[in-house]
This record gives structure tokens, sequence and C-alpha cells, in this order.
């Protein structure tokens, strides 16, 4: 038998310059719906994610003559917004020191903290190999343009080992995530809890009835009911409310989501007399629900609770899903059972000096987030571990 043809690398500044059927070979059940072709291609060709808006796609690819098999979404970053794995103190102490730290590469899903496979590997190749060539190819771009660094955010922990033997440092972080326990109904569930914390909990479920408001999920052609235009408009009602909130997604963005990528959409509108007051745009994948964009257009207690946890969770009951991951942050999901998960980024500067300093900061915040995982837990409010 002939060998087979050796890989060769090939960095695209497009999504588009692959063919999606190409692309989406490569996702597997380790991969995310934010992975597909169609949802990076959605923040590219929206105006989402652009070198305007300090992203600059520089896509790996592997190719073994005309054939993909092996690619990872990579960005040069001008900036750290919307990475979510956040170094400013690492890019101030670089500007003490006279290093610069911008412009660095990093390879992520642009605005979205979600463990999933950073490299995606062809059926039959060997995937260790090709994740090695990738990430060691990403560090010999960075020291080709003369970049500070190179950072692998939200991979799988199956991605660790090749990453730390490539040099990455690990740097954990923590999510606060639902895990199905073999949930028949939703009873089950507030069965978990300790007595005093089942009651709050009921006690904020049945807020939306007493408040006239009424919950619903459009999945499907249902979602032909949600014009685009409003789904922004209850994203940026968010954005707009933090002194730091910046319109990164566009209107196009939810427009081409649920034009190209509807298969993958959900959302949870909250309606009173008629009118939708709040709403969640969610992601599902084959065994996890994504939270993703939350908005509110009137102010009621409890309401982001029912719309964001409550109802997704009882959804995820009802339809068998494994998991759900409303996003980062907000240790308010602790009390109303979402536990604690860890979460992993890798990275690796080309200063010898900087990399020891942060190497030695990742030491002692990993002593501190283990330390604090049994703390986090007891928080849930659950009468022990499933």
């Amino acid at each position: 038998m002939s060998a087979p043809l050796p890989t060769t690398l090939r960095l695209l500044t497009s999504i588009t310059d692959v063919p999606q059927t190409a692309w989406d070979a490569l996702v597997d059940a380790g991969s995310t719906p934010f992975l597909e072709w169609a949802f990076l291609a959605a923040l590219e060709e929206s105006g989402s994610v652009v070198p305007e808006r300090g992203w600059h796609p520089r896509h790996l690819t592997l190719w073994r003559g005309s054939r993909l098999v092996a690619a990872a979404p990579a960005y040069l970053k001008d900036d750290s917004h919307g990475e979510f794995v956040f170094d400013a103190a690492w890019a101030t102490a670089a500007e003490r020191a006279g290093l610069r730290y911008y412009p660095k590469l990093v390879l992520a899903v642009p605005f979205t903290p979600v463990t999933g496979r950073r490299v995606l590997v062809a059926p039959g190749e060997d995937r260790p190999t090709r994740e090695a060539e990738l990430y060691g190819a990403a560090l010999e771009y960075a020291r080709a343009e003369g970049l500070s660094s190179v950072h692998v955010l939200f991979p799988t922990p199956e991605e660790l080992p090749v990453l730390e033997a490539q040099g990455y440092a690990v740097r954990l972080g923590v999510q606060y995530q639902w895990t199905n326990a073999g949930y028949r109904t939703f009873e089950d569930f507030l069965g978990r809890f300790h007595a005093k914390r089942r009651h709050q909990l009921r006690r904020e479920l049945r807020a939306p009835e007493t408040q006239g408001i009424t919950l619903r999920t459009l999945r499907g052609e249902a979602l032909e009911e949600l014009d685009p235009a409003d789904a922004w408009r209850l994203y940026v009602s968010t954005v707009d409310r933090y002194p730091w909130g910046v319109r990164s997604l566009t209107p196009d963005f939810f427009a081409r989501l649920l034009g190209s990528f509807r298969h993958r959409c959900e959302f949870v509108e909250a309606r009173r007399e008629g009118r939708r007051v709040a709403g969640a745009f969610n992601f599902i994948g084959p065994r996890t629900l994504f939270g993703r964009y939350w908005g509110a257009l009137e102010s009621h207690p409890f309401l982001h609770f029912n719309v964001c946890l409550y109802h997704p969770v009882e959804a995820c009951i009802a339809r068998g899903l494994e998991r759900f991951e409303p996003g980062t942050g907000g240790e308010h999901k602790l009390t109303r059972g979402f536990e604690p998960h860890l979460t992993y980024s890798a990275h690796l500067f080309l200063h010898p000096g900087l990399d020891r300093a942060v190497r030695g900061f990742l030491a002692h915040e990993r002593a501190a987030v283990e330390s604090g995982l049994p703390l986090w837990w007891a928080e849930t409010g659950f009468k022990e571990r499933a």
C-alpha cells in the first residue's frame, strides 16, 4: 500500500474559504453547535466578527491533497473583548514591563464561553497527531508574526494532554451548569433540595402566573414567529444595561441564525397581555442545551430565573437532555440547582519572563479554584450529590 500523502497547513482569513460540507464533516459528537460552519459564518458575514471589531480570522486548516483533515477556528486579536477568559491583568503586567501584549492569537469561538473541541479532526485520522500539528502550527505562526502569545479557550479535558505536551500552561475556570441526574419530572429535581430552599424555588416558580406572564419555547417552525430584529433588541437591552457593555453582535447575525441555523436555535419567550416582554435565545445540541442571549423590556421579580433557568431545565427533563449550560458567571445559579464545573484554557507566551510569571500565577489560581469547588457545591442547597 502507498503511504498517505503528507498534510499541508493553510491559514484562512474567512470561514467561507472552506466549503461548508468539508468543514462540517469534521464536526462530531464531541463538538458543539458553535463549531459548525453556519454559526461561524454567521458571525463573520454579519459583521460581528471582523477586523474592524478586533477579530482577524486566521483559521488553521490541515489538508491531505484536496481533503480537509483537521481545522481549528482561530483569530488574531487586537484586544481581549469577547473571550470570557480574562487576561487584562496579564496585559497590564506586560505593558508595565515594556512588552507588547497585542496582537495575540486565540483558538476559540468568539463570544461563546462553551467547552468544546478546539481542533476538529476527520474520521479515520489520528486525533492526537492532528491536534499536535495544529497547536504546533499556531505557535509557529505566532513566532513568525511576532505575536506575544497563543491562547486556546474552552478546550475539552481530552485535549489538555496534547496541549501540555506542546508546552501550553493550563488555566482552570468554573461555570455553573445543570446536570440531569436521571430526573423523570421537574418535581424529582425539586425533591433534591432541602425543604427551605425548595420552598424558595416554588415561590419563584409561581411568580409568572401572579404577574400575568406566560412562558413558552419556540423551536422549529414556531421560530418563524420571532422577528430577528426583536431578538437583537432583547440582546442589546441587556448589553446596554452595563457601562462596559458592547454591542458585539449585529442585527444581521440573528437574521442569519434564524435563516441558516434555525435547527440549532430555540427561544424562550415571556409574554404579558399579549406582548413579548422578555426572552432567551438558546441553542440545542444532541445532548445539551446552551443558554446564550437574554433580554427583557420590562422588569418583574424572578423573571430572569424563570426564563433563563427554570423553564429550560423543565424542558431538558421532559426531552431527556443530559446538560444545560446557561453561560458564564452568576453565582445565583448555585442556589437554583446548578453545580460548579471546571472549564479550561491553555496559554503559551513567547517571552520567557512573561511566560514564567503567568505560569506562577496559574499555579496559585489553580489551588484557589480547586479548594473552592466543595464550597461552591455546598451552596446548591441539594441534600446530597447525585
